[in-house]
């Protein structure tokens, strides 16, 4: 019979005095604790004079965008995909718009029109309210290629976009190392096939294909000019800024780039996650594990 003794016969309960209470009393102090990490965020927050705010895909599921974390999530938003078998990492390659230029913008021309419509969720706004007392305001670092951060109404100077924007092009040959914006661009989509209907957006230089200024799988030849110049800003924005709060949401460990460079800084770390909210070992800071909008909701109410 397991009398719930451990070590030297002392009982599990007597070390870990939280498994010895009832349903509701272990709810309750799951609330408290919640409540009291929420406060501790709060309170950071008011202290803090900047707010770097390193997003991933999380960030937009609020707003009823996809995420691709699972082989299974990304086949579920493009059925015609799971019929050929083919990965995220297989359609989001520079070899396919090589191969298939179509289909590659049947994907990336399907995203673009997703990303346009999409209006950000209320999450957005209360970031711009949180850092309204700050005085070296917020900056933004993202893996996310969507744009809606600007569409929330953040300027592009305080943006750093990782893995580049799918708002903008460049020629797929590289030919020159010109960036442009795709707002020409207007995607004709047959969401059944995956395949672009019109004709795919071409190099003004060269006249062959354009791809999204997107840092994709196996890619050498990603143009990063425009994000080393949104990297160079936020490098002089961090060396004003005394009181760091870093607030990242939604960012996991599938490709950590996000969760690293947060990491990396020196300030109160929040960490808001559904899956995957474990800080490093003696990190200063606080974990949640919360979606994006039900955390910063709850952090604004505080």
């Amino acid at each position: 019979m397991n009398l719930g003794f451990g070590i030297a016969g002392r009982r599990i309960s007597d070390k870990y005095p939280f498994l010895a209470l009832s349903s509701k009393a272990k709810a309750r102090f799951l609330v408290n604790t919640r409540k009291n990490e929420i406060a501790r965020c709060a309170a950071a927050i008011d202290l803090a004079d900047g707010l770097l705010i390193t997003a991933g895909a999380g960030m937009g599921v609020d707003s009823g965008l996809p995420d691709f974390r699972s082989t299974e999530g990304f086949w579920q938003a493009y059925p015609a995909l799971r019929q050929a078998g083919i990965s995220f990492s297989a359609i989001a390659c520079p070899a396919t718009f090589r191969e298939d230029p179509l289909l590659a913008w049947g994907f990336y021309g399907h995203r673009l029109s997703l990303y346009r419509r999409t209006e950000p969720h209320e999450g957005f706004s209360i970031l711009r309210d949180l850092c309204r007392h700050m005085e070296h305001g917020a900056f933004v670092f993202t893996s996310n290629v969507d744009g809606q951060f600007q569409k929330a109404g953040v300027s592009s100077g305080q943006v750093v976009e990782c893995h580049g924007s799918i708002h903008h092009l460049q020629c797929l040959d590289g030919c020159m190392s010109a960036i442009w914006p795709a707002d020409d661009f207007q995607p004709q989509v047959d969401k059944v096939r995956c395949r672009l209907m019109n004709e795919p957006p071409e190099c003004p230089w060269c006249g062959g294909v354009a791809r999204p200024n997107i840092l994709m799988f196996g890619d050498g030849a990603w143009i990063r000019k425009r994000t080393l110049e949104q990297e160079a800003q936020l490098e002089r924005w961090l060396t004003r800024v005394n009181r760091l709060v870093i607030m990242e949401i939604g960012a996991g460990t599938a490709i950590p780039s996000v969760r690293y460079f947060g990491e990396y800084q020196e300030g109160f770390l929040i960490r808001i996650n559904p899956r995957e909210p474990e800080l490093p070992p003696n990190r200063r800071g606080v974990s949640l594990a919360m979606t994006a909008l039900s955390a910063l909701r709850a952090i604004h109410a505080s």
